[in-house]
């Protein structure tokens, strides 16, 4: 539904669809990390063990999370507006 990837972490906004948060998680590390460690022509650790997660409850505002969630670039001082910052999307715009 919505991420933005910063410098030192990521924040994804996402429905689970007969999965668990772990095995997701433990998919989207493997995969990453691969990527990346070929990309650099490394090996090794790429992610610090475990993450943190919120559970998003029926009432409450989906897009109002994902607002929070594209506007962290703005938030550490990367940019001054969301759209100058490459590396985000949300489902609404």
């Amino acid at each position: 539904m919505a991420w933005v990837v910063m410098p030192d972490h990521f924040h994804w906004l996402f429905q689970l669809q007969g999965s668990s948060l772990g095995a997701v998680m433990r998919k989207v590390k493997s995969r990453s990390s691969l990527a990346l460690n070929s990309v650099r022509g490394e090996t090794g650790r790429v992610w610090q063990k475990g993450y943190h997660d919120q559970a998003v409850r029926q009432e409450d505002d989906v897009r109002c999370i994902a607002r929070y969630i594209v506007n962290n670039p703005i938030r550490a001082g990367l940019v001054t507006r969301v759209g100058d910052y490459p590396l985000w999307d949300a489902m609404w715009l």
